[in-house]
């Protein structure tokens, strides 16, 4: 694969594995972040300045405001032939205003939906692209070094038109709500039965030859390995905004989605009550995503529900 050079904006819990990623397959990163400690730039115009053109930026800041305004820095910065790549949580309509402000100096647009939180630099991360195909054949040997490895249809994905990749990744989060809802409620039940006295063993149990196996119940077993009753946890499980899109989008174009939309209401119920089914999705988003956790305290209502 032959080398490229890539700016990278955002060197956070992904964005910093990203950049190690890139490197490890040989390729150029000036990364910048506002935290000069792990920053390749003293600035936006810095880390511009220290690419060649025609340059390719990666944004990985939070959606909203922050995405908005780095975009719009970079449309100040950067030349005509230029190209940025938006590879955070950006609702797909915020990437079509983004697009059409870069379109009118010249410069190409990109959304990529990344899904492989913190265990990405070691197993690749999953890309669903939007955008036109010319951007996307220019970028593809960043997604090829980024993607897991084997064939690329199984960790990429063009997915259409621009804010494509975005849509899918709100989409693959919201089943990402109802699966992690699934486990966590069957934990629940478990740890609330007199007869079942292992929880651990039954849900490592599931791991081979079972249909319910997956990554996220791998990562329910290594959660229940340190904490066996998850009572080192409240059950207050914040929500990142697809979940709420997806529900939106489900209602706009009257597709049921009533899994994922009870696993939404599941937490804000959250924040209102502790319960051990949202301790197990605190303790999921912990595992794959580095979230932040509510530790809990002696007023905090957590415990077994066990006998």
């Amino acid at each position: 694969m032959a080398s490229v050079q890539l700016g990278l904006v955002g060197l956070g819990k992904m964005g910093f594995n990203m950049r190690e990623r890139l490197r490890r397959a040989g390729h150029d990163v000036v990364g910048y972040d506002r935290n000069p400690d792990v920053s390749d730039a003293s600035s936006l115009a810095d880390l511009v300045a220290k690419l060649d053109g025609p340059r390719t930026v990666w944004i990985m800041v939070p959606a909203g405001a922050p995405t908005r305004q780095t975009v719009e820095e970079l449309g100040e910065l950067l030349s005509e032939g230029d190209l940025v790549i938006e590879g955070g949580n950006s609702r797909f309509t915020d990437d079509q205003e983004h697009a059409k402000f870069l379109a009118a100096k010249g410069i190409g647009y990109l959304d990529c939906g990344v899904s492989g939180g913190v265990w990405g630099l070691e197993n690749g991360y999953g890309l669903m692209v939007g955008g036109d195909k010319s951007n996307v054949d220019r970028a593809m040997p960043i997604f090829d070094a980024l993607r897991p490895e084997g064939p690329r249809e199984e960790g990429f994905a063009h997915a259409g038109a621009v804010g494509a990749g975005h849509f899918s990744k709100m989409v693959h989060n919201g089943i990402e709500y109802g699966l992690m809802q699934a486990y966590a409620e069957g934990f629940e039940l478990l740890d609330a039965s007199e007869v079942v006295t292992d929880v651990p063993s039954v849900i490592k149990a599931w791991q081979r030859g079972t249909v319910v196996r997956s990554w996220l119940l791998d990562l329910l077993v290594r959660a229940l390995d340190s904490d066996p009753e998850l009572d080192d946890l409240r059950g207050y499980v914040e929500d990142s905004g697809e979940g709420r899109w997806t529900v939106e989008e489900a209602i706009n174009h009257a597709v049921p989605a009533p899994v994922i939309s009870a696993a939404l209401f599941a937490r804000f119920a959250s924040r209102q009550e502790d319960s051990p089914a949202m301790r197990a999705v605190a303790a999921l988003r912990n595992q794959f995503g580095g979230h932040a956790v509510h530790k809990a305290g002696p007023t905090s209502g957590s415990g077994s529900t066990g006998s």
